[in-house]
């Protein structure tokens, strides 16, 4: 993780948008009810459409251990549970519930479902919300993520720097440099890049801004559009989506962006991610992750989780 803080967003609600939002050389990116999900109203069928390659509401589950039925690897299995208090549904009866108790000894708790086939381009929506106070600073992976070869077998390789031809990783999450900035920080893309300022990876801001090395100018393209920084609330819940798509080897048109309740909040044109087509997306994972949590224990609860090859937008009707 970069040691440099970003600069403070804005804290709240992010309401829905409908319409384009900047272009970039791969076009604009589609906003609101205009993916997959309106084509399934309540996500009732939504599994069975041809371009999701799964989904999860969580409804199936007697108990925490038959998650381990659907996801292929669980992690701190003791701290992985299903949620049945109502406010902590997004919808229906159950969500996934992970908890990460108060210590001073790095933890982290997901669930990994591997791709298979592995895919050049790949979308992940779900509905998530952070326990207050959620008093962490410093290294917290708490969203989720998208990679390609980023773990050999099951083991992640942090702190090895994507080359071009080993690895590359996103992770959708939230950024909270020191105790002054609203908790849980600033909504950012984690990635591990050809390109990386550190070993440990960089951190994409809306506006463009790339930590470590802020001062830095990186160069996303000349279409790039900077958004506005973003704190979510804590306990509201909010439809996510990341997408991740690889670059073609020896071009930079690799794109990674990102929407919150339908509107897109951030995007990243013009990425070299790797340099061999054979470097193709082959996981992601919802997680939870915290390098230190002296302040108290923290939870963060995930419900209907989709992947698809294409725009999927947030649950239709919006609730």
């Amino acid at each position: 993780m970069g040691s440099s803080a970003a600069s403070g967003g804005q804290s709240g609600t992010v309401a829905p948008s409908g319409g384009a939002a900047g272009s970039s050389p791969a076009g604009a990116l589609p906003e609101g009810d205009n993916g997959i999900a309106a084509r399934h109203a309540g996500d009732v069928g939504i599994a069975s459409d041809p371009d999701v390659i799964f989904a999860d509401d969580f409804e199936s589950y007697v108990q925490a251990a038959d998650i381990a039925k659907r996801w292929d690897n669980m992690y701190q299995n003791q701290y992985v549970g299903i949620a049945t208090t109502t406010a902590n549904v997004y919808a229906g009866k159950q969500a996934l519930e992970f908890t990460l108790p108060q210590q001073t000894a790095e933890l982290s708790d997901a669930v990994e479902k591997i791709v298979n086939p592995e895919l050049d381009v790949l979308f992940l929506r779900y509905y998530s919300k952070f326990q207050p106070p959620y008093d962490v600073v410093g290294s917290s992976h708490n969203g989720s993520s998208i990679s390609a070869h980023y773990e050999v077998g099951y083991q992640s390789t942090p702190g090895v720097p994507a080359n071009g031809t080993n690895k590359f990783l996103a992770n959708l999450e939230n950024w909270r440099g020191d105790a002054a900035t609203a908790s849980p920080g600033d909504l950012n893309i984690y990635v591990y890049h050809p390109l990386q300022r550190s070993q440990w990876g960089d951190h994409f801001f809306p506006t463009g801004l790339v930590m470590p090395n802020t001062s830095i100018p990186f160069d996303f393209g000349p279409d790039f559009v900077s958004r506005p920084d973003i704190i979510p609330a804590l306990d509201q819940w909010y439809g996510y989506e990341l997408m991740v798509k690889a670059n073609t080897p020896g071009q930079n048109d690799g794109r990674i962006a990102a929407w919150v309740d339908g509107k897109l909040v951030m995007d990243f044109p013009n990425l070299r991610l790797r340099d061999v087509a054979s470097l193709t997306i082959d996981r992601f994972a919802l997680c939870f992750h915290i390098g230190s949590n002296p302040n108290g224990q923290s939870k963060k609860w995930y419900d209907n989780v989709v992947a698809a090859r294409s725009y999927i937008g947030p649950i239709f009707p919006v609730k």
